[in-house]
């Protein structure tokens, strides 16, 4: 991908969203929608926001965790609002994953538009060793990840969420066969917030990441053009 940054778009708002996706375009790779988003605006609101972007790749974030049955039924109405991307919680095992894979294509074929890409999300980045322990996980986080993306494999998802400390290995775990996506970035002149497992973009770019996921830095920012922008030339200028 020519720019592998994708905007995180977190906020209710479709007028904050529409302008942000507008004011963006042609300065990331992609628009990434999720849960803050769809959970006020629904459908109508994702695809108010997918006119407002001119053609470059959505990705609708929901992370889908629930019985099988019930995310096959879920993939099938997003995959009408045409993601590039869509993700789902790898901890919901394997058969819930294989169900969205499925549904994702069955769907597709029976509207006629390219499937999109079943992201497995393996541990969320705002989680540390400590909190994985407090919810029962009993192994460091590295391995946790490396198992569930074993699963992720199994079930044909196409690709994996991941922080961004995770991506060497689980390149040289899965080779080029997976697309990884991962947020958790931030460029050295902005704050971390909330994210536990952070890098730069370049630094994950050179671990082996396809697409950097960026929110805050960009949306926060008060050019969020401009900070976009300085992301993008500081990727392209050699390390």
């Amino acid at each position: 991908m020519s720019n592998p940054v994708f905007v995180a778009i977190d906020t209710t708002e479709t007028g904050t969203a529409t302008a942000l996706a507008a004011r963006l375009n042609g300065l990331v790779g992609g628009i990434k929608l999720g849960l803050e988003f769809f959970s006020a605006q629904g459908p109508a609101g994702i695809a108010t926001v997918a006119h407002a972007r001119s053609g470059v790749p959505l990705f609708i974030d929901l992370k889908l965790h629930d019985i099988p049955n019930t995310v096959a039924g879920a993939m099938r109405g997003l995959v009408r609002l045409a993601p590039a991307m869509t993700t789902v919680h790898a901890s919901g095992g394997i058969e819930m994953m294989k169900a969205a894979v499925e549904a994702g294509r069955d769907e597709a074929a029976r509207l006629g538009v390219a499937p999109p890409k079943v992201l497995a999300v393996t541990i969320l980045t705002s989680l540390d060793q400590g909190a994985i322990e407090a919810v029962g996980y009993d192994r460091p986080v590295l391995d946790q990840v490396k198992r569930l993306a074993d699963l992720a494999a199994k079930a044909g998802a196409d690709g994996l969420v991941c922080s961004p400390h995770e991506v060497a290995a689980l390149r040289a775990q899965m080779g080029r066969a997976m697309t990884l996506v991962v947020p958790g970035i931030r460029p050295a002149w902005s704050v971390t917030g909330d994210q536990k497992r952070v890098m730069t973009p370049r630094e994950a770019l050179t671990a082996g990441a396809d697409i950097l996921v960026i929110g805050r830095p960009i949306t926060a920012a008060t050019d969020p053009a401009e900070a976009a922008d300085r992301i993008v030339a500081d990727l392209r200028q050699r390390p």
